[in-house]
């Protein structure tokens, strides 16, 4: 699991288009799980370095929240707690949405880097 976050400028600046689906591919991703993120990440992931980075980001966190809420879910006292993946899912898609906003790549600090 990647345990720290890195925030990072891109080594070219991305075009008004790119930022807008970097952004996207966070922001959807909290009400439509990881079909946005797959999506964006499949069409444009030779296109646009930028936008790839960040879909796959997006990706990886939410394959990890599904999988803490899976784990969750099984035992009696976790489903108690279902609501914490929830609530860090939102804090941190809306952290990552702003950084692609200022054109930097993100890292989620709580990601099991599944998709390289």
């Amino acid at each position: 699991m990647y345990t720290s976050t890195e925030v990072s400028s891109p080594a070219r600046t991305p075009t008004q288009d790119e930022r807008t689906l970097a952004i996207l591919a966070h922001i959807l991703s909290i009400f439509f799980w990881i079909f946005p993120a797959l999506i964006i990440y499949l069409v444009r992931k030779d296109d646009s370095p930028f936008v790839a980075a960040h879909a796959r980001e997006s990706l990886n966190f939410q394959i990890t929240m599904t999988l803490l809420s899976i784990a969750l879910a099984i035992t009696l006292i976790g489903i108690l707690f279902l609501w914490v993946p929830a609530m860090i899912d939102l804090v941190l898609c809306i952290v990552a949405s702003i950084k692609a906003g200022e054109l930097k790549l993100y890292r989620y600090p709580i990601s099991w880097r599944i998709i390289k």
